[in-house]
């Protein structure tokens, strides 16, 4: 039995966010807005820390890395998503289903330590000031991200595998608009005790270990911060933190509030809302957050936009003059002419 469903099983079906017809080209429109600001505000987050020489940093090379965290998974969900909106049948076929699944656990686990690599670097930096450099070099944030990635690919891989290699039955509607690990498991005809015991272990390790690391590493800047004695250099040592300490609060409340919730509230539309938040709204917000809060990057900005405006206007000026020094120069010659 399990033989013949997985030779005919080749695609699933998603339901998507909402049945509701009506409702289906507001959407649409509303989460392209929210996924072409996502990829516009990351793409520029990703090249001015790349090119401006102000942001050669860990903690912008830390910035960088969650930018093309932001973009990878937002871009797992919404392309999809939103080809969805607008054809009639929602299916996603079954090899799909399982990179789009391996990119999501890879992406959102990545970011979990990013963050709490992030919040490190931000205690280096204010307690130790002086060792900054020498702690947290650029080889030290690439070696960090290089072990963030590896393990990321490595539970992802892992969750994946335990998954698709289990026998799926008949029954192929995934109640959700992308392959989730939670909505697929209640497709498969084999047991799953061991594949949910594997996937609380790892969510709960990687959220408690990172989420620790966080408290942590604040806790000992927030004691920093109270001992300096002017209210200025409060406020300079804390805003170094802020923007941080925005996109903290914000991700790991919403995956908090998602796998905290008891039993009898949970829903399956319920995680609808909450995955839109954290796969759509929140890539959206991290670039938005650091560009309105901090001022390395406001003013990283201004310059660049300034350098492209007078390279934009050097040239326009230099085709304008290149353009009129060839057209007097006819006109010279034809008067030449008939002369």
């Amino acid at each position: 039995m399990y033989k013949h469903n997985l030779t005919v099983l080749n695609e699933f079906i998603l339901l998507g966010i909402t049945e509701r017809l009506e409702l289906q080209a507001p959407l649409f429109w509303l989460f392209l807005i929210i996924y072409m600001i996502s990829v516009v505000g990351n793409l520029s987050m990703i090249i001015l820390t790349k090119i401006d020489s102000k942001l050669q940093t860990p903690m912008y090379c830390f910035l960088r890395y969650l930018a093309i965290t932001d973009l990878g998974y937002s871009t797992a969900v919404g392309p999809k998503m939103l080809i969805n909106f607008v054809v009639d049948e929602n299916t996603i076929s079954y090899y799909f289903c399982a990179t789009q699944l391996a990119f999501c656990v890879m992406f959102i686990n990545g970011e979990l330590f990013i963050l709490s690599a992030m919040s490190y670097d931000r205690y280096v930096a204010i307690c130790n000031p002086l060792l900054y450099t020498v702690i947290m070099s650029q080889r030290m944030c690439w070696v960090l991200v290089a072990i963030i990635y590896l393990y990321s690919t490595f539970v992802s891989l892992l969750v994946t595998m335990k998954i698709f290699n289990s026998s799926f039955c008949g029954y192929n509607v995934i109640r959700h608009f992308y392959c989730d690990s939670l909505p697929l498991l209640s497709l498969l005809c084999s047991k799953t005790h061991e594949i949910k015991l594997i996937i609380l272990v790892l969510a709960a390790f990687d959220l408690i270990s990172s989420l620790l690391t966080v408290l942590f590493s604040y806790v000992l800047i927030i004691v920093a911060i109270l001992k300096i004695n002017s209210a200025e250099g409060r406020h300079k040592a804390f805003s170094t933190c802020g923007s941080h300490l925005t996109v903290v609060v914000v991700f790991y409340g919403t995956l908090i509030f998602m796998y905290v919730q008891p039993k009898s509230s949970h829903s399956f539309d319920t995680d609808k809302m909450v995955s839109i938040f954290y796969t759509l709204v929140i890539p959206m917000l991290n670039p938005l957050i650091y560009s309105l809060r901090s001022k390395d990057v406001k003013y990283a900005l201004h310059r660049t936009l300034g350098q492209l405006c007078n390279k934009f206007s050097q040239s326009s000026l230099y085709h304008m003059i290149h353009v009129n020094y060839f057209t007097g120069f006819k006109l010279f010659s034809v008067c030449l002419q008939r002369g």
